[in-house]
């Protein structure tokens, strides 16, 4: 079964890093991936890693934030550098079977809150 928790996020200046972190239970051979949520907007993707580590990240956050797995435990971590008041949303994990998509497809976590301060 798919689990999924996501964990590290909180209040940090514009500048500043964050690394977040997505506990995966039963995603082997998943595609994963992080999703941002501004309260009354879409969930919009942020990076995507699939089982062969290839990456996809937003334009907006290319340059700035690194998606990344831990295949022993799983975990899938974002780091996120050089923040901006623009990044502040709620983000997911998300885990899916790779070629699956849309933007509601697979398995979600709750979320973590990300507030940057400028």
């Amino acid at each position: 079964q798919v689990q999924l928790a996501e964990s590290g996020g909180g209040l940090v200046q514009a500048g500043g890093s964050l690394r977040l972190s997505c506990a995966a239970s039963g995603t082997h051979s998943m595609t994963m991936a992080w999703y941002r949520r501004v309260p009354g907007k879409q969930r919009d993707m942020v990076a995507v890693l699939t089982p062969g580590d290839t990456t996809i990240y937003a334009d907006s956050v290319k340059g700035r934030f690194f998606i990344s797995r831990d295949n022993a435990q799983p975990t899938v971590y974002l780091q996120m550098n050089n923040l901006k008041p623009e990044d502040t949303a709620i983000y997911y994990c998300n885990a899916r079977r790779p070629g699956t998509v849309g933007p509601l497809a697979g398995h979600w976590g709750q979320g973590t809150q990300v507030t940057v301060s400028s």
